[in-house]
């Protein structure tokens, strides 16, 4: 059973800060890419930043300059740090990951698309 846990948002002032978190656990045996999307309501979900492995990152104009994303292999965790936050930025900020498994009974390995619950972001005076 493979996990994604996101952590870090809230309510905050329009100019300000917050950082997400996103950890991966459970059955794993590699991550590929990993990423943030958005949604906002009456919107469809749109990407935000994603990262590779090696962490080469891509950054959505309407965030370049604003977001940084990065991550920790060893701990299976990606990051989504936001400055300058503005209320368009509010949304529920969705983890993703490409996760590599074990299949036991097939004697190999797979890779799956996995996605967190979610974690709402609310910019606002």
């Amino acid at each position: 059973q493979v996990r994604l846990v996101e952590s870090g948002g809230g309510l905050v002032q329009p100019g300000g800060s917050l950082r997400l978190s996103c950890a991966a656990s459970g059955s794993i045996f590699s991550i590929n890419d990993m990423g943030w999307y958005r949604q906002a309501p009456g919107n469809q979900r749109e990407l935000v930043a994603t990262i590779t492995r090696g962490g080469s990152a891509n950054t959505a104009e309407a965030v370049k300059g604003r977001f940084t994303i990065s991550r920790d292999n060893a701990k299976n965790t990606v990051y989504l740090q936001m400055s300058s936050l503005r209320p368009e930025d509010t949304a529920v900020y969705y983890c993703n990951a490409d996760i590599v498994i074990w299949r036991g009974t097939y004697g190999d390995t797979a890779k799956y698309p996995y996605w967190g619950q979610g974690t709402q972001v609310t910019v606002s005076s």
